[in-house]
């Protein structure tokens, strides 16, 4: 398993869960501004990002959650390595609805939004 990107969840935007709740996250770096902060979690990285983006196969993890990478945007993964931002889709698309979009398997909301905590380690890991 090779790590395309670890970080650490340092807060949580008032508005994240109830876009959870619907099985979207929205990834921003630290230091993104007040108005994104509301509905992103923000992270730290911690190793990576990588140079290689993630393809359909690899996995992701939010702390206990596991999911599987059905779909990467053709920009996603260059906003990840360029500001730390990324939206996570969990709807098992396999096409990205929008270019800077990662689409995962459908996981447990409720889950999702428990394991959405500061100090929650994300692990995007390859296939």
């Amino acid at each position: 398993m090779s790590v395309l990107l670890k970080t650490r969840v340092t807060a949580i935007g008032p508005e994240v869960a109830d876009l959870a709740e619907g099985g979207v996250i929205i990834l921003f770096a630290d230091g993104s501004p007040p108005e994104l902060a509301e509905v992103s979690v923000l992270h730290q990285a911690e190793a990576g990002p990588s140079d290689d983006a993630p393809t359909a196969g690899a996995s992701i993890a939010i702390g206990n959650l596991y999911a599987t990478i059905t779909a990467v945007g053709p920009s996603a993964w260059a906003k990840v390595r360029e500001i730390g931002h990324v939206v996570i889709n969990f709807n098992g698309a396999a096409q990205a609805e929008r270019p800077g979009e990662i689409c995962a398997s459908e996981v447990d909301a409720q889950v999702l939004v428990a394991e959405l905590k500061a100090g929650a380690i994300i692990v995007l890991a390859a296939a």
